[in-house]
């Protein structure tokens, strides 16, 4: 299936939103929560299953719902559609401050894959999918780095970044990243998990136990706050809860 074709506008500094103009009946999906406000005309209806193959089975969008389940993600997807008779827009955030990154799938070569949580929103036709890293080391020690989202199509695409955006051009070279740090790459890039260094580092350096390596020819989209390394630093900074109750001398 076609991607509509949408137009966008990216608002704000350190706490991006993304603004979508939808023509007359044009639809936009997203991830369930991701919607800060929509127009006149815009209605939405929470589907199970992201619309980019309509002939698409109920065995099919059930397994692909199970699958989204257990990694965490809402079973369902938003599906914004434009039913007036002009453009009509609608915003969407993730909830944390961060940058939103604009795909165009097309440029990409037809497909990207990224973090777990970090997929916004896509013009319909768009196909979202969870995949899995193959091999077996990933899955043990990948942290958020295991389970991953594949985005297909040739239309806009939109993902978030924690903290501030890097993007990264590999022709050859590897790239050694904390697992939480990576958004996505592109086809053409491979990704795989290796120890940190010594035994010594390992235990002692605070970098974690395993790192996220990437190499190959792409492109590849870091993050320099992941929401679990802000989480962390949140409670580590929080004030301790003494003994005494409130209110007691």
């Amino acid at each position: 299936m076609k991607s509509h074709e949408v137009d966008y506008e990216i608002i704000g500094e350190a706490c991006q939103l993304v603004e979508i103009e939808l023509d007359p009946g044009e639809t936009v999906i997203a991830e369930a929560g991701a919607m800060n406000y929509l127009e006149e005309g815009i209605e939405f209806e929470s589907k199970m299953g992201d619309g980019s193959d309509p002939d698409e089975g109920l065995m099919s969008k059930m397994f692909g719902a199970a699958k989204r389940k257990l990694t965490g993600e809402s079973v369902f997807i938003t599906h914004f559609t434009n039913s007036g008779s002009a453009k009509r827009r609608v915003a969407f955030s993730a909830p944390y401050p961060g940058s939103i990154v604009a795909l165009d799938m097309a440029e990409l070569g037809g497909r990207v894959i990224c973090q777990k949580d970090s997929f916004l929103a896509a013009a319909l036709g768009t196909k979202i999918s969870v995949t899995f890293n193959r091999k077996l080391g990933a899955g043990f020690f990948g942290g958020e780095g295991f389970i991953l989202q594949s985005l297909e199509g040739d239309g806009k695409a939109f993902i978030h970044a924690g903290g501030t955006l890097i993007k990264k051009q590999l022709t050859g070279e590897t790239l050694r990243v904390d697992s939480g740090c990576l958004v996505g790459f592109t086809e053409g890039i491979n990704y795989d998990i290796e120890r940190a260094g010594s035994l010594k580092s390992m235990i002692f350096g605070g970098e974690g136990l395993f790192l996220a390596t990437l190499s190959g020819h792409g492109t590849v989209w870091l993050q320099s706050m992941p929401f679990s390394r802000l989480a962390d630093r949140i409670i580590q900074s929080a004030p301790s809860v003494s003994g005494n109750k409130i209110g007691e001398d």
